[in-house]
């Protein structure tokens, strides 16, 4: 385990701090309440001359996805982040990003779905791109974030997966909390993520390749087939992953965590931020003799089905929230 600095930032800071480290080649990014502050950082660090990255602002989040595609497919490392709204605006390029098979990584800032308008959090915009073919990981807090977002990068470009990552986490509640969280030297970052080593690049003229073609359904099911097991990949590349970050952090990630689920009659199941006062709420009924767990998901694309029913085995009533 290497030596670490003890910080506190929001999670906005510490998704944007996560950015900065990694340093990709290109960020394209629009705006959008509760995401923008991270957006914000991130402009400051290339204004500053902090990072090389190549900023790129556009007028909606449409495009953004659509220079982050172009970005991607031409070999560079790509970053974006968005929340809600937004995230519905992308629908459309999101199945094209993970279509291509693109490693492209997205902070979602989880904000409840219009209408009426509202900015504050619920999960329905990530419910909404949750069979886009993108890898989802939801984070409790500043230090979740900031871990998630460095391992989504190998996750994304590992040969096995090459698929888009989604790093989600609570809109206000986490976004603009501030939260203790240890932060790696920028250089052991580096280390840990390496360069990209893309498959293919659309701007690599001795093997030209076409993107976007019409496919007609035979071939359309011998390119979808290969995304399905990549998906599949992606499991048993989450935990190698980890179990790497864990030699260099001394945290452990999984798909999941459980408290207080061994003797449990009932498990409740929750994503992000609903984990601390979940565990309140279990200890008190404990202590009125009520024998429940708590299991916080932490990889919900692709859904650790096998894992998740080996945890419950002993659950009588299991009780999922949002």
């Amino acid at each position: 385990m290497v030596k670490q600095e003890l910080t506190a930032l929001t999670g906005n800071e510490a998704a944007a701090f996560a950015f900065k480290q990694i340093e990709p080649d290109v960020v394209a990014a629009y705006p959008i309440t509760p995401q923008t502050e991270l957006m914000h950082d991130v402009a400051r660090f290339v204004h500053d001359g902090e990072i090389r990255t190549e900023l790129i602002t556009v007028e909606s989040e449409h495009s953004a996805m659509s220079a982050c595609i172009g970005s991607a497919a031409a070999g560079a490392r790509t970053l974006t982040a968005t929340s809600g709204q937004g995230l519905a605006l992308m629908w459309e390029m999101l199945y094209i990003a993970a279509s291509y098979r693109l490693p492209i990584v997205m902070a979602v800032v989880n904000r409840a779905l219009s209408g009426p308008i509202n900015i504050h959090c619920d999960h329905s915009d990530a419910m909404g791109a949750r069979d886009t073919g993108w890898i989802q990981l939801f984070s409790e807090n500043s230090q979740e974030i900031y871990d998630n977002l460095i391992q989504a990068v190998r996750i994304a470009e590992h040969p096995d997966v090459q698929l888009p990552v989604m790093v989600c986490y609570d809109g206000f509640i986490t976004s603009h909390t501030m939260q203790d969280l240890e932060v790696l030297p920028t250089s052991e970052v580096k280390r840990f993520i390496g360069e990209r080593k893309a498959v293919y690049s659309v701007l690599d003229v001795d093997n030209p390749i076409t993107l976007g073609g019409l496919d007609l359904p035979p071939h359309y099911f011998e390119h979808k087939r290969p995304q399905v097991e990549a998906m599949k990949n992606a499991q048993d590349v989450i935990l190698q992953v980890a179990a790497e970050y864990e030699e260099i952090s001394g945290r452990r990630y999984g798909f999941f965590d459980t408290y207080r689920t061994d003797d449990a009659e009932m498990v409740v199941i929750g994503m992000g931020s609903f984990s601390g006062t979940a565990v309140e709420a279990v200890d008190i009924a404990r202590k009125e003799g009520v024998p429940v767990g708590l299991l916080r998901l932490r990889v919900f694309r692709p859904l650790p089905k096998s894992a998740l029913l080996d945890a419950l085995s002993s659950a009588a009533l299991v009780s999922v929230w949002d």
